[in-house]
């Protein structure tokens, strides 16, 4: 028979040390689980320090942005005050502590299968091993009319939440089931790469089959040949969670180069390996792919160009040209050379061999230029300059177009108004679009319903 170490130590048959031990060993793996759930893309404060938890980051949601809270030890601004349950309720229901609802632009419908033991360490970790930030993040959540009402999520959480910890599938191998654990609950990759249903609910049976995301893309991760990851090897798929990158096949931009950055740089390998393993046997969702030319001229790949005469971001400042091909030598080529090879370490990824020039949509290309790139994984830092700032949409269009026709051999047709779309967020979803029509018909059900009691009652 098994006893735990505080009732040995009540008894006093176990030292103080061996409990200070468990309490440092539990709180130690409340921040690896911290880490692997990458709590800190969101949370992480927006001062210089990019304090701890200390919350302020903006989430662009399609109802408008969402805020998010500070999540120390503080009494006054943080969590400081909640109990293990509370916590609990938190992570698995998307209920605060004082009964109000939260969006699930935190994840609590992945975390609603942590197991008891993950939530005890992530209490211990927040509760004890985060410094308190005694203020609160300087904006607040202010979502227009009906979203602004939190107790709507209460009909949401009854459809699209169960809150069970979750179970291995039978019959499923023990590393594949611990790499489904870490893939579903904690690093939450559906909520990303599934598709979402009409109520901005995960559509599950698109299981990661790709997304829109604030203007980015979040492929198919299936394992489809075409369309999904299925031609990737276990190593390739493992080196681009460390790293962020694969040369000649992707590069990590957006919400995944956070996710790397936070998260998956800094798990073991054998986590990894086990993500990696779960990932590869997805059942395959065949989804749409870029239209490639007919009777297309591949492109050059001379890695040994030397480049010259490129110019410099700074000489598009009063440029006006749409011309793509200027565009492209005058901002890109210096970098990714005037054939898109890339240089010859990969520093500079090929633009020939790249997923987000072939993508089936133009969106991680069109978000690169705009918005740049910042990446930080285990072997080097990556940072592209966001050309945003000096192109017009239209000239954004032009380079894309550019590099998609000739790196890529796929004629978009981008427009100003394209590209605008895209890095305001994409389309607005269903539930966007229609809810002052989903309200009226509501409102309208709600009288007929009552008027139909009256009449019953007054017969």
């Amino acid at each position: 028979m098994k006893f735990s170490s505080t009732l040995l130590f009540a008894a006093g048959l176990v030292s103080a040390s061996v409990m200070a031990d468990d309490a440092h060993d539990l709180i130690s793996k409340g921040q690896y689980l911290a880490t692997a759930a990458d709590c800190a893309a969101c949370h992480n404060g927006t001062d210089e320090q990019r304090s701890a938890f200390a919350g302020g980051y903006t989430i662009d949601s399609p109802m408008g942005k969402i805020i998010a809270s500070n999540i120390t030890p503080s009494k006054q601004f943080g969590i400081g005050n909640y109990t293990e349950q509370q916590f609990a309720d938190a992570l698995r229901k998307g209920i605060a502590a004082d009964g109000s609802h939260l969006y699930p632009a935190m994840p609590y419908t992945a975390y609603q299968g942590l197991t008891d033991a993950d939530v005890k360490a992530l209490y211990a970790y927040f509760m004890q091993g985060v410094r308190a930030v005694d203020k609160a993040p300087t904006e607040k959540t202010e979502l227009a009319f009906p979203f602004s009402v939190r107790q709507a999520m209460f009909g949401w959480n009854l459809l699209y939440t169960d809150a069970k910890p979750f179970e291995a599938p039978q019959g499923m191998a023990a590393n594949v089931a611990h790499g489904k654990y870490l893939s579903d609950v904690l690093a939450h990759c559906g909520t990303c790469h599934t598709p979402r249903n009409a109520m901005m609910a995960e559509d599950n049976s698109q299981y990661l089959a790709g997304a829109a995301l604030g203007g980015w893309y979040a492929p198919n991760i299936t394992s489809d040949k075409e369309s999904g990851i299925g031609n990737w090897s276990q190593q390739q798929l493992e080196q681009y969670l460390k790293t962020g990158s694969v040369p000649n096949l992707s590069q990590a931009g957006g919400p995944m180069a956070e996710a790397v950055e936070h998260s998956f740089r800094f798990l073991t390998d054998s986590d990894i390996r086990d993500i990696a393993a779960y990932i590869k046997q997805v059942p395959a969702i065949s989804t749409a792919t870029a239209k490639v030319r007919a009777n297309a001229t591949p492109a050059l790949t001379n890695i040994n160009e030397v480049i010259t005469g490129q110019g410099e971001q700074k000489t598009l400042a009063d440029s006006s040209t749409v011309d793509g091909a200027k565009l492209y030598d005058n901002a890109c080529a210096s970098c990714h050379g005037r054939n898109g090879q890339g240089t010859a370490d990969h520093f500079y990824p090929s633009l020939t061999s790249n997923t987000a020039v072939t993508a089936a949509l133009p969106n991680n290309l069109v978000m690169a230029i705009s918005h740049g790139l910042s990446r930080k994984g285990n072997d080097v830092d990556v940072l592209m300059p966001a050309f945003g700032r000096d192109m017009s949409d239209a000239q954004i269009a032009a380079v894309s177009n550019y590099v998609r026709l000739h790196f890529g051999n796929i004629d978009d047709g981008l427009t100003a108004k394209d590209v605008a779309s895209i890095t305001s967020g994409g389309p607005a979803p269903f539930l966007v679009r229609y809810i002052n029509l989903l309200m009226a018909l509501g409102a309208i059900i709600v009288l007929a319903v009552l008027f139909a009691l009256f009449r019953r009652k007054k017969h």
